[in-house]
């Protein structure tokens, strides 16, 4: 679409006017104010304190252990799937066989597993807060 545009241009004006337009030199000047707010705007920029970094430091223990916790369930999965296929010839995976032995309960069980996570949860949020109201 662009070719044909530029070939209806030519035909139209042709290109010796075309480039005597192009070549012409004139100063550009910008509309009034630009370089006055341009600049205020650097200036802001400039006198903006830089960005709070990120608390490496802080987050580190927690990411580190949030990564062997995830290792260690993942090991635990694969070992479970493993005895499993050993002791039995056909491979199925349903839960309470592939499960540990803590989570073959009734309701009893997901009770303790919901006030647990819940507390989890709970505990996480008030440790959260602390360290950014700034007592931790």
């Amino acid at each position: 679409m662009g070719r044909l545009i530029g070939r209806s241009i030519r035909r139209l004006i042709g290109d010796e006017e075309i480039d005597r337009v192009l070549s012409r030199e004139d100063e550009i000047l910008p509309s009034s104010g630009f370089a006055v707010s341009v600049m205020d705007a650097v200036r802001r920029e400039a006198a903006a304190p830089p960005p709070i970094p990120f608390p490496w430091k802080r987050a580190l223990p927690g990411l580190v252990v949030a990564g062997f916790a995830l290792a260690l369930v993942l090991i635990a999965i694969v070992v479970a799937i493993a005895r499993r296929a050993s002791t039995t010839p056909q491979f199925s995976m349903t839960l309470p066989s592939v499960m540990p032995p803590i989570f073959h309960g009734g309701i009893e069980s997901a009770a303790i597993w919901t006030a647990l996570a819940l507390l989890v949860a709970f505990v996480s949020v008030k440790f959260s807060m602390r360290l950014a109201s700034g007592r931790g």
